[in-house]
Formats: structure tokens, sequence, C-alpha cells
């Protein structure tokens, strides 16, 4: 099977392959950053998301987290309205009140309600937090 091309913020096989090979040499987080030139975050993150558990320890593996975001990549799912034109038009139909009921009647569209904040949500706190004792 060809390997899979992932997006750009993703790290290649063989980039997990050398997280794998330095931990196994006793790298912590922050060295093998330094020496793949990566933050230690984002080689925390992977370690954390792909550790694989085999009695009781947590082990990394390349192969296996090559697959944990070979699968991750799939999982945008083609949306429904993109997929059936039936639908996409139904939809559209309905938003601008063009659908007729039973009765012969236009079925309205949804009604947009306007929910009176001004400055976003928990701003009324900044108030607070400035003035508490």
């Amino acid at each position: 099977m060809p390997p899979k091309i992932l997006g750009p913020s993703s790290k290649p096989l063989s980039e997990r392959e050398e997280i794998a090979l330095l931990r196994a040499q006793g790298c912590g987080v922050r060295e093998t950053a330094r020496r793949l030139g990566r933050a230690a975050s984002t080689i925390s993150r992977e370690l954390r998301r792909n550790a694989a558990t085999r009695c009781g320890n947590l082990e990394y593996r390349a192969t296996t987290a090559q697959w944990h975001a070979e699968r991750a990549a799939r999982r945008p799912k083609p949306v429904k309205l993109a997929e059936s034109p039936a639908l996409r038009m139904y939809v559209q139909d309905r938003l601008a009140g063009d659908v007729v009921g039973p009765g012969g009647a236009k079925v309205r569209g949804p009604l947009v309600q306007w929910k009176g904040r001004r400055h976003g949500p928990r701003q009324h706190r900044r108030w607070g937090k400035a003035w508490s004792p």
C-alpha cells in the first residue's frame, strides 16, 4: 500500500521513527525536540497521544503513531449538503422560505433571534475582576 500524504503540519514517518529511537535511547522530551527542531510541546503531545500501554509501561511506536495519524486524517467526512444535491436544494429553499406545506401555504424559514450581546459573552466579568478586593 502506498504511503498516504498527510497535511503540512503532520509529522512524517521518518520523524516519528526518530522520536522512537531517541526515546529508546533515554532522551527526554526537550532533548528530542531540540534535536528535531520542534517545540517540546509538540513532542510531548505526540508521545502522549500515541503511547501504547504494554505491561504497564507507556511505549511509543512510530508505526502505531503513523497508523493513528492516517486514521485521523480520514476523519473530516464530506459534508452531507455537499454529497446530496436534493438535500442541499431543500435546505436552500427552506431558508429562503420557498417550501410549500401540505395546505399550499409557504413554510417560513427559521427565525433568527437577536441575542442582545454587544460585547460578546462574559465581558461583564472584566469589571468584577478589576475591582474585586
